[in-house]
Parts: C-alpha cells; sequence; structure tokens
C-alpha cells in the first residue's frame, strides 16, 4: 500500500477489513515521495475487492493508528470461492491480489481534529468577529421591523381596495 504520509503507522500496527483485524503491518519504508507499507493478511481464504477504501484511521485513546478497508458498495461475486490471492486467475478478478499495490488514504486523524477546533476557537475569541456579528444582528432586527412594517400596512392597502371594489360591483352590477 501506498500512502503520502506514515501517520504513524508502524510494524505490527492491525489491518481492519469490515470491522475486524484480518492481519498486520509486515514493513514500512520510506520513499521521497511517498510511504510504502507492505500488510500481511492472516489467511489466504480472505479476499479484499478492489473497489475498496484503505485509511489509515487513529483510534482509541492513545491515538493508536490502524488501517481501515471499507468496501465503497455492496458486493456480490460468484468467482469469490474460486479465487485465491496468490494465483494468475486473480489478476483477472475484482479482488486485490498478492504483491498487488493500491493507494491508502488518510482517515480520521485527532491532530487535525484539535488543529480545526483550535482554529474556530480562536475565530470566536476575536472581538472583530463580534463587532460584525451584533452589527449583522441589529441589521436583522432592523430589517425584520421594516418588513413588519411593510405588511402591516399593505393590508390596509388591501382591505381598502376591497372595500372599493365591493362599491364598485355594488354601485354597477346590482
Amino acid at each position: 500500500m501506498e500512502f503520502s504520509s506514515a501517520y504513524g503507522l508502524k510494524k505490527g500496527t492491525n489491518v481492519n477489513f469490515k470491522g475486524v483485524t484480518v492481519g498486520y503491518v509486515y514493513n514500512v519504508s520510506v520513499k521521497p515521495n511517498k510511504v510504502v507499507v507492505l500488510i500481511h493478511v492472516n489467511s489466504s481464504d480472505i479476499l479484499i475487492p478492489k473497489n475498496s477504501l484503505i485509511e489509515a484511521n487513529q483510534v482509541g485513546l492513545f491515538n493508536d493508528v490502524v488501517i481501515d478497508i471499507t468496501l465503497l458498495d455492496n458486493f456480490y461475486s460468484i468467482e469469490y470461492q474460486y479465487v485465491s490471492p496468490s494465483s494468475i486467475q486473480c489478476l483477472r478478478s475484482s479482488f486485490i491480489c498478492s504483491n498487488f499495490y493500491v493507494k491508502g488514504y488518510k482517515g480520521l486523524n485527532y491532530d487535525d481534529l484539535v488543529r480545526a477546533t483550535t482554529r474556530i476557537s480562536q475565530r470566536f475569541d476575536d472581538p472583530r468577529f463580534f463587532n460584525l456579528f451584533y452589527i449583522l444582528l441589529q441589521n436583522s432586527i432592523d430589517i425584520s421591523n421594516e418588513i413588519v412594517y411593510l405588511i402591516n400596512y399593505t393590508s390596509y392597502l388591501f382591505f381598502y381596495l376591497a372595500n372599493l371594489f365591493i362599491l364598485l360591483v355594488l354601485r354597477y352590477f346590482i
């Protein structure tokens, strides 16, 4: 698997498929533009479809990292029983084969969450933000007062027009 960063992955990190631990990271090697992670799947009976999302996620209280493999859509295949990840038939199948090279992505990361929360709190701490927010609220109140005033006088206008219409109908048609 190829990742743009190691995200805390190390030898022995669990690999989960559908929430079940199916293997572990066998080796991590750093290249100039990527990190290559070699995983070991515990059983050759476990077939992982090619249309799977592979993410490095932080879990638990101590920010342990796991590789999560998630199916992107429902998968139905008759060939499931007849394919082995190490066979030549696997190359033409819809499963990831042995020694296959797939792209992994950054998943849930508590560092990013803390960084985003800090940015949001800093923006709320800015006095300019509250001044602008106060002006927005005041303008909204003023606009709503004007709308109520307009609706009130429009209703008077319609009332008088309705009475005028009734008088005209009574005068010319009755």
